[in-house]
């Protein structure tokens, strides 16, 4: 399973990665060529592709309604 995560700060082979609504994480990226501001998919700790910013964010929008649908049965 991979999520998408906006690129915002780029040192050596790391970036730090935005996945919404402030979570940052640290991911390699050394399997892409990265640039601050793309959208790239995680899995696993790693950025395994260049993600094109509609798809990101399409695919995000359908993260959150899974993630809200999962919390409506828990509760």
């Amino acid at each position: 399973m991979a999520i998408p995560a906006k690129v915002v700060k780029l040192r050596e082979s790391m970036a730090k990665v935005d996945f919404g609504e402030g979570v940052l994480r640290d991911v390699n990226v050394t399997l892409v060529d990265a640039k601050v501001g793309e959208y790239v998919l995680v899995h696993a700790g790693y950025a395994i592709q260049v993600l094109d910013k509609r798809a990101a964010e399409e695919t995000l929008q359908l993260w959150r309604e899974v993630l809200a649908s999962s919390e409506n049965l828990s509760a």
